[in-house]
């Protein structure tokens, strides 16, 4: 296929490297002649360092490059092109004048694509003639290492299109999946899971951000923390589009901004681009993953009695058992011993209240935490600080001498840190999900492939399972009162049923699928 990019920036650039080296003839346009010309020139330099590196022959290197052909204007005729990608600059004036002067010059049936990544794809239609051939078409930087793309449908584009642009995306060895049009599209709206979370815990003082992001990487296994990924994106950035999305769902409580926000943009704390973010950049500075712990100083022999039944409790006994912890099995625990509360979706309050607990000497345990690289422990208002020390290194004990296990303490919270930073990643996917804004498979493709997740967030939340899940839902939102928290409806029938949230459920007769 003959495909027209339109714009020679970073984008550009990289939607022609991949188009090129899929076997299609590349043009390449920009209001900018020299523009094209350094763009061609950036390409062809990745396609011969791809060369060097053995991640295509010299041979495959030389055709891509000889496959992109710079062309004088963006409205320069093309009989034979098949399929234009905008990659201008984000102004709805701006693209969609540019598409109505293409509609003038290409053939009816060129089929025209925007690469924006917030302005609605119908609004940019809109203004054409025959809205009916325009899609969004989201890559995301860098586009040869982003293997994922957005096919997003206007209100009114040709039911084929879509489909021809997914077989297309997928035989370059790109994944794509089908988002509605609406704000953020898919992967930049699930985000907002992780990324409204953490700064709600930041704002309730749970944990500083360094506490968080070891949470978060070392717990859920994310690459990065919310903060670190934030310093890494720009906050500027991110806060531009959390407030987009929000706004753009008629100020969904799911999706609500953090107030820490705006002040710390206006600050010029984005993160790394400006040297200081939620961390410090720059020579000799370590990186978030590498910043110094505090020391473990407490006794890991004090005695230990485990608060509670079930499949927590016997977990955590078990963890402690085989660490050599000093294990209490008595009915009640002595008054020397700590006692080790784990909690789920309520806080340690609640459970010291409801069963009568030693207020100074009982700590919470996040389950998520016990069979993963870092423990988490929550203290209460009314906790010991000896006895949080204490507990801190009854926790690091590893079983069999092992290297000591890492052990955050944080403060009190329904659900600890863990637990609700998952809960809103998988109740904002849900939340797409019910509403159909994309199917199931789609949404976690597109967060797995997108930003990286272990897993994508409602194949997530089948290992913890529709019921517990529900459960921690109905907890976070009774302990907090907040509708940010409140059960999804995609969840509450899946527990209901006994279904996995990753089933599509039944279509009713008539309805689209």
């Amino acid at each position: 296929m003959r495909i027209r990019i339109v714009g020679a920036g970073a984008m550009g650039r990289g939607i022609a490297q991949w188009a090129a080296v899929a076997g299609h003839t590349v043009e390449l346009a920009d209001v900018r002649q020299e523009a094209v010309g350094e763009a061609v020139v950036f390409v062809q330099r990745m396609l011969e360092r791809a060369a060097q590196k053995q991640r295509m022959t010299d041979e495959a290197a030389g055709a891509a490059s000889a496959r992109l052909l710079p062309v004088d204007s963006p409205a320069a005729p093309g009989d034979d092109v098949g399929l234009v990608i905008e990659a201008v600059r984000e102004d709805l004036a701006t693209k969609t004048g540019l598409f109505r002067q293409l509609e003038d010059i290409l053939p009816a049936g060129t089929v025209f694509a925007t690469n924006t990544s917030s302005l609605p794809v119908t609004q940019i239609a809109s203004g054409l003639l025959d809205p009916s051939r325009l899609c969004g078409l989201h890559f995301f930087n860098p586009v040869p290492l982003m293997k994922i793309v957005e096919v997003i449908p206007g209100a009114l584009t040709r039911p084929e299109i879509p489909r021809t642009l997914v077989e297309l995306v997928r035989a370059t060895g790109h994944a794509a999946v089908v988002a509605s049009d609406t704000p953020g599209f898919l992967i930049n709206h699930v985000g907002r899971g992780l990324i409204t979370e953490a700064f709600a815990l930041l704002e309730e003082s749970v944990s500083d951000t360094t506490g968080i992001d070891r949470i978060a990487r070392d717990v859920l296994g994310l690459r990065m923390g919310p903060f670190e990924l934030m310093d890494l994106t720009g906050l500027d950035v991110t806060a531009a589009v959390t407030d987009s999305i929000w706004q753009g769902f008629r100020h969904s409580d799911r999706l609500r901004p953090s107030y820490l926000a705006p002040n710390r943009v206006a600050a010029g704390l984005h993160g790394r681009k400006t040297g200081r973010g939620f961390y410090a950049y720059g020579p000799g500075t370590p990186a978030p993953a590498d910043l110094p712990e505090q020391p473990v100083t407490g006794d890991p022999d004090r005695p230990v009695w485990v608060a509670g039944e079930g499949r927590d409790g016997d977990t955590l006994r078990t963890v402690l058992s085989e660490s050599g912890a000093a294990l209490e099995r008595a009915s009640a625990p002595s008054e020397q011993a700590l006692v080790l509360c784990p909690v789920w979706g309520t806080t340690v309050a609640s459970a010291i209240a409801e069963g009568g607990l030693p207020a100074e000497r009982t700590l919470g345990v996040d389950p998520l935490s016990l069979t993963v690289r870092r423990r988490v422990l929550a203290m209460t208002l009314a906790s010991d600080g000896t006895a949080v020390r204490d507990a801190r290194a009854v926790l690091a004990r590893a079983a069999g001498g092992a290297e000591a296990v890492p052990v955050s303490v944080v403060r009190d919270t329904a659900g600890s840190v863990a637990q609700r930073v998952l809960a809103s990643i998988i109740s904002v996917a849900a939340s797409v999900a019910e509403r159909s804004l994309a199917a199931p498979g789609d949404i976690d493709l597109a967060v797995t492939a997108g930003l990286g997740y272990p897993v994508g967030p409602l194949a997530w939340g089948d290992r913890i399972g529709a019921r517990r899940l529900l459960a921690l839902q109905e907890g976070l939102h009774r302990s907090t009162g907040d509708p940010r928290y409140r059960p999804t409806r995609w969840v509450t029938e899946r527990a209901h049923l006994g279904l996995p949230l990753t089933e599509p459920g039944a279509v009713p007769p008539g309805a689209d699928a």
